[in-house]
């Protein structure tokens, strides 16, 4: 005869203690609901409803005055994809990344290992090295233009020194105008990674370099196989920052040579700008600006997907 011993009463959950869990996991979500809510109808009004508006007026041929007129379908966008002016935007675009990946962050993470030194004035150096970064654009713009102006600093210090031939309006040239703003873009944002980097390292445990040196492991080595490792979702996400901000370029360049000359400098941005809104076709600026933002979803969208998506499952996992 078989005994069937039944669970004693005392374990199973009561159904009021079910019913208060429950309780407060609603009281909960609704009030993380209650927080989000001010965020999401700041985003949907300044993100959500402008992106939509002008993906609306996108398909008009419209100078911003005036009645809409007929639909003209995606007219404007193979206006602005068969364009070579475009494509000199967007060739630009790459170029301020590839700049952005291979010599801004890694000039600020020497900076930021250096900095984790100890030594007299480290502080200051913190400070002067973030200094470019906290200043506006606009500042930026106008102080490098008058520093790469004909008469300018640069220019003068050439001539001081017998090398008159290498002066030349630096803005005004299209072989050297790209060089010089990827130099001005390098300047001021650098000092923003250095920071990310500084706060990274400060928070590798120091047990893992020391032990990593008592089994005699290089500098070099502790960096390579300890340090950089640790930092790994900093990095991930500066490279994220550079790309995206790289994509939106526009204050610098506008301030410095609105994209000239001859478009030389010109970015996605400028260039809707200039083709766009200043010859009122603000229906093909509104495709323009309608491009620039798919594009940046989907490197976004595929960045996450394959480079963040261990760092999310990591942080998911630890929450």
């Amino acid at each position: 005869m078989t005994t069937i011993i039944e669970e004693p009463e005392r374990t199973r959950p009561p159904t009021r203690v079910r019913a208060a869990a429950q309780s407060t996991r609603r009281r909960a979500g609704i009030l993380i609901l209650l927080l989000l809510l001010p965020g999401l109808a700041l985003y949907a009004l300044f993100v959500i409803a402008p992106l939509a508006q002008a993906t609306f007026f996108s398909f008009f041929n419209w100078n911003g005055l005036g009645d809409l007129g007929d639909p003209i379908g995606f007219a404007n966008y193979e206006r602005a994809w068969r364009d070579p002016m475009f494509h000199q935007a967007l060739t630009n675009n790459v170029a301020v990344i590839g700049v952005s990946l291979a010599v801004q962050l890694p000039l600020a993470l020497g900076l930021a290992t250096l900095l984790t030194g100890r030594f007299r004035g480290r502080g200051l150096f913190r400070v002067l090295f973030f200094v470019p970064y906290i200043m506006a654009e606009v500042v930026t713009g106008v102080l490098w233009k008058i520093i790469l102006a004909p008469e300018g600093l640069v220019n003068e210090v050439l001539r001081s020194v017998g090398l008159d031939s290498l002066a030349q309006p630096w803005l005004g040239n299209t072989t050297t105008v790209m060089p010089a703003l990827l130099l001005v873009v390098t300047w001021k944002f650098y000092g923003f990674y250095t920071i990310l980097f500084l706060a990274a390292l400060q928070n590798v445990p120091r047990e893992l370099v020391e032990a990593a040196r008592i089994d005699g492991a290089s500098r070099w080595q502790v960096f390579w196989n300890v340090t950089l490792p640790q930092i790994g979702p900093t990095v991930r996400i500066s490279v994220f920052l550079a790309i995206i901000g790289s994509l939106q370029l526009f204050d610098l360049v506008w301030v410095m040579t609105q994209g000239g000359p001859a478009g030389a400098s010109a970015t996605m941005v400028t260039y809707m700008i200039r083709a766009g809104i200043q010859s009122y076709q603000f229906g093909y600026a509104s495709a323009v600006a309608v491009s620039v933002a798919l594009i940046s979803f989907v490197i976004a969208i595929l960045y996450q997907r394959i480079v963040l998506a261990r760092d999310n499952a990591t942080y998911e996992k630890g929450a």
